[in-house]
């Protein structure tokens, strides 16, 4: 979400709206391999208090996908759901990815705000040490003898 308010009467692709007789025609399939597939677990429409079923245009879609890889690629119900799970896994991984990278440059970017303020809290009066050259030279302290009047 963006923070701003939704209309709870906007529609988006999650919106279970569709019953399965409009969700069939809308998929080109027959109601009865939509209930099929909700048996089989590959597609899980919302419900109504009635237990009705209701469709969202995600649905929709995942129905013709399933629809094109059974027809068209020859892959059997079994091999469609572990797709559909992996697919839903790898877009719950790249999420967290992205949270995760938003996490990291948020904490990057105060690092370098309180590095910054370390910096300025400097003292100005300080001058840089420097090394003194060593060299070689004994220097002997003998102490000064007080002389008697």
């Amino acid at each position: 979400m963006d923070g701003r308010r939704r209309n709870p009467y906007e529609l988006t692709e999650e919106t279970p709206v569709y019953v399965i007789s409009v969700a069939a025609q809308l998929s080109g399939l027959h109601p009865q391999t939509l209930r099929q597939y909700d048996r089989l677990g590959l597609v899980s429409p919302d419900r109504t208090a009635g237990r009705g079923r209701r469709y969202s245009a995600r649905d929709i879609e995942l129905l013709r996908t399933v629809q094109q890889l059974s027809q068209d690629e020859g892959i059997n119900l079994a091999g469609i759901k572990r797709i559909i799970e992996l697919e839903n896994q790898v877009a719950a991984l790249q999420q967290r990815v992205a949270e995760l990278q938003s996490a990291v440059e948020g904490a990057a970017a105060a690092m370098q705000q309180r590095e910054a303020a370390v910096h300025a809290s400097y003292r100005r009066d300080l001058v840089p040490y420097q090394e003194v050259q060593q060299t070689s030279a004994l220097v002997v302290w003998r102490p000064k003898r007080q002389q008697s009047d």
